[in-house]
């Protein structure tokens, strides 16, 4: 397995988003976050062998860092076409020989049956940080509950209790937690720095 360090470092060449929007929460995940959640989900046996679907998957840095870990195949997930394109161009760029599959699809409402092989959900949904936008990672839980047995997310700080409730009104657990750090550079006409470093917090679900 390669490490994470390695992982991290091959992530980086995936490029963000050209056009960002603010009402979908659009920013790029970094790759020391990205790289974590997924060596994460592969000591715990989540990745190799299994079906990886990233929801909201934006330019793909969670689907290809899963995809570089050797699952039987990715599925990326998307509302919004243009990053879907990028992530095609990124996905050249890293070179993984997994089959990658690139959705445009509404991840709240996924048009995806329960797959009767192994799944892992991996995803960084909107925080719903914005007041006319809160709670819009819940639309995401859902979709993950639905669809698969293990899920990875990355949510605002001070999450803990909105999605431990989630999880066991819902048939699932929190597993495991931790806390990150996640840099948004300056992209939106609201944020007032050129990058500003908030405290997000990744949970794995097990859902079965």
């Amino acid at each position: 397995m390669p490490t994470k360090s390695a992982l991290a470092q091959q992530l980086a060449v995936v490029a963000g988003f050209d056009n960002p929007r603010a009402s979908l929460e659009q920013y790029r995940t970094p790759p020391n976050l990205a790289a974590h959640l997924v060596h994460t989900a592969d000591l715990q046996d989540d990745i190799q062998g299994q079906t990886v679907v990233d929801l909201g998957c934006g330019t793909g840095m969670l689907a290809l860092g899963a995809a570089l870990r050797s699952p039987a195949r990715v599925v990326g997930l998307d509302i919004d076409p243009a990053p879907l394109s990028t992530a095609r161009e990124n996905e050249r760029k890293v070179g993984s020989t997994t089959p990658v599959s690139w959705v445009r699809a509404d991840a709240t409402t996924a048009p995806l049956c329960p797959p009767t092989e192994e799944t892992t959900v991996v995803m960084n949904p909107p925080f719903g940080a914005q007041s006319d936008n809160e709670h819009a990672d819940r639309r995401f839980l859902e979709t993950a509950a639905s669809i698969t047995g293990v899920s990875y997310s990355i949510h605002n700080e001070g999450s803990q209790s909105f999605v431990e409730s989630f999880a066991a009104d819902n048939g699932g657990e929190v597993t495991h937690a931790f806390e990150t750090e996640f840099d948004l550079p300056r992209q939106f006409e609201f944020h007032e720095s050129d990058r500003q470093a908030i405290t997000a917090e990744v949970y794995r679900i097990d859902w079965t």
